[in-house]
């Protein structure tokens, strides 16, 4: 005669795991910030879409922007070695902005210029010194937001 076996009441009160519901928790992580890209990605891909972006909402149309490595230009500063810079203008060249990133990272040491009227800017400040974390919004607003203290962008 055979044995009648009864089901474990343990096993089953546990349905098995489905591995479709294990692949949606692994789906669900989130994307890279795009901050963590390289130096030269980030601000190519994503810096400067968005400060034209960012600019076209405030009702700038022409503003050409440009990522060159090169010296800065301020009248007194020594020559010294190439920096990575950001470089905006517009309203036909008569008003201009640098960004200055001379440790090639986001992160680190920025700086700001700005002039107007086809002038070199003659002084150079800290930019973005008080952020522990540096976000692509927050390095947009940083720039729409010292422009519009110097009145270039919105009257207040």
């Amino acid at each position: 005669m055979a044995e009648e076996t009864k089901p474990n009441p343990e096993e089953a009160q546990t349905p098995p795991e489905k591995p479709a519901a294990k692949e949606a928790k692994a789906k669900k992580a989130k994307p890279p910030a795009v901050e963590t890209k390289p130096f030269n990605e980030f601000i190519e891909q994503h810096y400067l879409p968005a400060l034209k972006t960012a600019f076209a909402k405030q009702g700038v149309s022409d503003v050409d922007v440009t990522f060159v490595k090169e010296k800065i230009q301020i009248p007194g500063m020594s020559p010294t070695d190439d920096c990575w810079q950001v470089k905006g203008n517009w309203n036909q060249g008569q008003r201009q902005f640098n960004v200055y990133f001379p440790d090639e990272d986001i992160k680190k040491r920025k700086a700001f210029s700005s002039s107007a009227n086809g002038v070199k800017p003659s002084t150079i400040e800290s930019f973005m010194i008080d952020e522990r974390k540096v976000t692509l919004d927050l390095m947009v607003f940083y720039v729409i937001q010292r422009l519009n203290a110097q009145k270039w962008l919105a009257w207040n």
